[in-house]
């Protein structure tokens, strides 16, 4: 009897198909193969936490591995490698799941194209509305006294950072030596108890300081207050609880805070988290659920957020329409929310409607009417939200502005200001040209309206340290007009603030609260009061004094030079302040005492005080 010939190389009759020889035991292999799977699939959504939706990148790639990681379990089991007898049987169990990944790869190609900007322009360009007729004066709130200041934040992000760095030491006299490390990639600018504030979290600085530390957890945050450089560790909050750190992004296992957020919902896409702190002091972590609005893959904007208490872990969502009107259905007051929306995403949003408000071509080749946000930004308070603002460049210029753009970041009202002028870059040039010889930076200028002329601000600081050496502001329409405040202090920005009016005449800051009769023009102003405060400063070799009034707050200034009876005011003392206006910037006076005239000014007594000059504080 003649052998059975079998043909495994396909090169006999075409009809033939291949033999499937099965392993032994190929019932229990397939089920391990399956075990397998699912094991590679639960450790795999344990640290990759992919969401469960068909618009997420990650969806498509899990399921990919997944998939991929039955075949390889096929191969595996059945020793193809060594046995390629067994080729046509491992080809047919993998059959499904490679029908099922190209599956998924036909949908994903298909949103992908759906998504693409050559195709929905017009789309991506909508994602965000802007106000482009708003009036910069009436819109951004001028700055006419030292009140208005305490809003204002006198550094930037960088120097805040630097700033944050140095209170380590706190951490240290608590026993906490090189334990944690600054996380301030997730730090963020809000307003609190009414002033500029940026919050800075924690992170261990390791796997095995994450391991010592574990059990207890961030012993606290670190607030730096950008208006006066003031920087701190907090521990407690304003009723002395612990505020003690349990769920971060630095957390392993189940406390790593983006666990935490997948196993409550697993179908949500979610932003990079932002740290905040409530009006008590308590830290929480929001965080943006991110929907697609464009095709199937393009397009983010934001659907709600997720709070999460970064000591208990307990997390609550919030639409939309609920952080826009600062009040979750059950009534709960949501106004201490600052960051809804991150600059990041505000800035991809605004970009994509100047690049493509005039069609996807005419971005690559006319370029008409294309616009972009200018190499980066700064926070400005105005009520009780906090706007991005940013100059609007036209995109061959590189120098100069056509506008700025300011988006509140929990509501993204968006408006365009159109003001032509020199970009934050060339302003910041200017700035640091007045003290080359210090080799001092610039921080990035922050608009403010000063008398209704839009106006860079910026603090002078050191290169390393961070330490802030006085201030600038450069007109943005004029940039060659610098003025500097060569001081940290209140009464030298007065000064500074001064010299700005002199250099622009059309500038007027106005006296807050001063009667007509005290207006500029007239011959003769008489003031009497209480000094709430009195301050001095040399400013080109002269001593000058700065008084407020109780109930007022204009600054009068007073030089020593003229009669030095002003050197023995206290506060507390009465004052009668005579004055004549000089040129309408400020109003000046003679003093009518000599220092041996002079009484001492206590138990209510008054000084008749002239040469003063008032301005508004």
């Amino acid at each position: 009897m003649e052998p059975i010939k079998v043909d495994f190389t396909k090169k006999g009759k075409s009809g033939v198909k291949d033999l499937l020889i099965p392993p032994e035991k190929a019932g229990l292999k397939i089920v391990i193969n399956i075990i397998l799977t699912l094991v590679v699939a639960a450790v795999l959504y344990y640290f990759m936490l992919p969401p469960m939706n068909f618009k997420a990148r990650e969806f498509y790639m899990y399921f990919a591995i997944v998939f991929a990681s039955y075949v390889g379990s096929a191969i595996l089991t059945t020793r193809v490698m060594t046995k390629p007898e067994y080729i046509p049987y491992v080809k047919k169990q993998a059959t499904v799941p490679i029908i099922l990944i190209v599956v998924l790869g036909v949908i994903f190609g298909v949103g992908f194209l759906s998504s693409a900007t050559i195709f929905r322009a017009k789309a991506y360009s909508r994602i965000i509305q802007v106000d482009e007729g708003a009036d910069f004066e009436s819109s951004v709130s001028a700055i006419k006294n030292l009140n208005d200041f305490e809003k204002v934040p006198k550094i930037d992000d960088r120097v805040a950072e630097m700033l944050a760095d140095k209170s380590f030491g706190d951490l240290a006299a608590l026993g906490y030596v090189s334990q944690f490390d600054l996380a301030a990639e997730y730090s963020t600018q809000i307003n609190y108890q009414n002033r500029p504030y940026r919050v800075f979290p924690l992170q261990y600085a390791g796997f095995f300081k994450w391991f010592y530390n574990r059990d207890t957890g961030h012993p606290g945050y670190i607030t730096v207050d950008m208006h006066t450089s003031e920087a701190r560790f907090v521990d407690k909050n304003e009723n002395g609880d612990p505020v003690t750190v349990k769920y971060s992004p630095s957390e392993l296992f189940g406390r790593y805070l983006m666990r935490v957020l997948r196993f409550e919902y697993p179908t949500y896409m979610f932003g990079v988290p932002s740290f905040e702190i409530d009006d008590a002091g308590n830290p929480f972590w929001i965080v943006e659920h991110i929907d697609k609005t464009v095709g199937l893959l393009g397009g983010d904007d934001i659907a709600g957020v997720v709070m999460v208490n970064a000591v208990t872990g307990e997390s609550t969502y919030y639409t939309i329409e609920e952080m826009r009107a600062n009040q979750s259905h059950s009534g709960e007051n949501l106004s201490w929310i600052d960051q809804v929306y991150s600059a990041d995403l505000l800035i991809q949003q605004y970009n994509y409607k100047g690049r493509y408000s005039n069609g996807f071509i005419n971005y690559y080749i006319g370029q008409e009417g294309v616009k972009a946000t200018s190499d980066g930004w700064s926070y400005l308070a105005i009520n009780d939200d906090v706007y991005i603002c940013t100059g609007i460049t036209s995109v061959t210029a590189e120098n100069s502005v056509i506008g700025f753009l300011l988006v509140n970041q929990r509501t993204k009202e968006a408006s365009i200001y159109e003001v032509i002028g020199a970009s934050e870059k060339a302003a910041q040039d200017s700035a640091k040209g007045i003290v080359s010889d210090k080799n001092w930076n610039a921080t990035f200028p922050l608009l403010l309206n000063l008398g209704g002329e839009p106006t860079y601000f910026m603090a002078l600081t050191d290169q390393n340290a961070g330490v802030v050496k006085g201030y600038s502001m450069v007109n943005v329409r004029q940039f060659d007009q610098v003025v500097r405040s060569p001081d940290d202090n209140e009464s030298s920005y007065i000064a500074c603030l001064q010299e700005y009016i002199k250099k622009f005449p059309n500038v007027q800051v106005s006296l807050d609260g001063a009667s007509e009769e005290e207006q500029p023009g007239n011959i003769q102003i008489k003031k009497s009061g209480v000094i709430a405060d009195i301050r001095d400063v040399v400013i080109n070799s002269n001593s000058v004094f700065f008084i407020r009034l109780e109930g007022s707050n204009t600054v009068y200034m007073v030089t020593a030079a003229k009669n030095n009876a002003v050197v023995m005011l206290n506060k507390g003392d009465t004052v009668n302040l005579v004055m004549s206006t000089d040129k309408g910037d400020h109003i000046a006076a003679d003093i009518d005492a000599s220092p041996e005239e002079t009484p001492e000014t206590q138990g209510g007594e008054t000084t008749t005080v002239q040469d003063a000059t008032g301005a508004a504080a």
